[in-house]
């Protein structure tokens, strides 16, 4: 802790009462979030996984090689912790470790009871108020559900390395997990802003992200230089910095961190910041009524809007080839509800295969004479 943080006075944070994690998720994310709780077949799916992931064994790993934050140790984390679950109305805190390492870095792990992960480094080097923020954050992967999703990408990455000899299956499987990874990216947005909404100060969310980026020394840094980095990342260069970007983004699980300043700032910019600390979000006994239609149109007019108000060459240039972007959103609404229709299918088939295979060799029915079929 800093002399600033001693003499620093407390914030007085909105205590955001039965707050729904769609308050903060990302139309992109919440509308991938919700397609997939509403997949035929996808709770087998995830049962399937469930069985593969030692999570027992990865959680004793933690407990054997790091430290369990609670009130006699990492006092001061543990307040930070209490504090931001207060103030998102989690009542259940999730098991926190902090592990080893030079890097600022914070995670949520796991499926049946998901713990949260954060590094050395983020304690030593974040102030209460960033620190604060981190823990939203992890909390908000947590209360999202993202931590399972998570942890099945994880699983599903491990498997292209094991397939990567055939080549069809690989292709097929890497198809599958950078669409994942693309909305993994989205997931990331959407915990920047629960960190927000935990911590209730943006220039702490925005110090931390340019901590992340390299900004250890906040004496030496300036906000104001660092979101036009981003502006300049975002729109400038020409079409080969747009294809550098591509490549750099597509296998990546975070948005660099430039790229989420500047998000968060047009998050708060637009409004929807303060009408939540206001009291107008949505409430979790309202979850059952999410609407998955809703939700996916949301998510293409989310990427209608950012295709016309890129300022990227490559996108520009798209823009002009097909002069306007009028229909984009009714197009990636259409490819969301097509990709659905064949992850439903897909979901559908794997959870048979899942089914088939936990059930007892007693089960199985017996061969039929003759080689009948069975009916269809």
């Amino acid at each position: 802790m800093t002399i600033d943080d001693e003499n620093r006075p407390a914030r007085q944070r909105v205590t955001l009462t039965d707050i729904s994690s769609r308050a903060w998720e990302h139309p992109a994310d919440r509308g991938a979030l919700t397609a997939l709780r509403e997949l035929r077949g996808f709770d087998d799916v995830v049962k399937a996984f469930f069985g593969m992931w030692n999570e027992r064994g990865f959680r004793l790993q933690y407990l054997a090689g790091s430290i369990r934050v609670d009130h006699r140790q990492y006092p001061r984390v543990f307040q930070r912790f209490t504090e931001a679950a207060t103030t998102l109305d989690v009542a259940e805190l999730p098991g926190l470790f902090v592990t080893q390492s030079p890097m600022i870095h914070g995670q949520a792990i796991g499926m049946d009871k998901p713990f949260i992960v954060i590094t050395s480094a983020a304690v030593e080097k974040l102030d209460d108020d960033e620190l604060r923020a981190l823990l939203g954050h992890e909390i908000g992967h947590v209360r999202s559900g993202h931590a399972v999703y998570k942890t099945i990408m994880m699983i599903l990455t491990k498997w292209a390395t094991n397939v990567s000899w055939l080549p069809i299956g690989a292709i097929a499987l890497r198809a599958i997990i950078a669409a994942m990874y693309e909305w993994w990216r989205k997931a990331e947005l959407s915990a920047d802003r629960a960190g927000l909404l935990a911590g209730q100060d943006p220039a702490a969310s925005t110090r931390l992200l340019m901590k992340l980026a390299g900004g250890g020394d906040l004496s030496q840094i300036d906000t104001a230089a660092f979101l036009e980095q981003a502006a300049e990342y975002q729109g400038g260069g020409d079409l080969r910095d747009s294809v550098h970007k591509i490549s750099m983004t597509a296998w990546s699980s975070h948005p660099v961190p430039v790229a989420r300043a500047a998000e968060l700032r047009r998050w708060v910019d637009s409004g929807e910041y303060s009408r939540i600390l206001g009291g107008d979000y949505p409430r979790r006994d309202s979850d059952g009524n999410a609407s998955v239609t809703g939700d996916v149109k949301a998510a293409a007019s989310h990427y209608r809007e950012s295709f016309q108000n890129s300022q990227d060459p490559l996108v520009t240039l798209a823009r002009r080839v097909s002069g306007g972007a009028a229909d984009l959103g009714d197009w990636a609404g259409t490819q969301a509800g097509k990709a659905r229709a064949w992850a439903s299918s897909a979901a559908d088939a794997a959870g048979r295969a899942a089914r088939r295979e936990s059930r007892p060799a007693d089960d199985a029915p017996a061969d039929r004479p003759n080689g009948e079929n069975p009916p269809a």
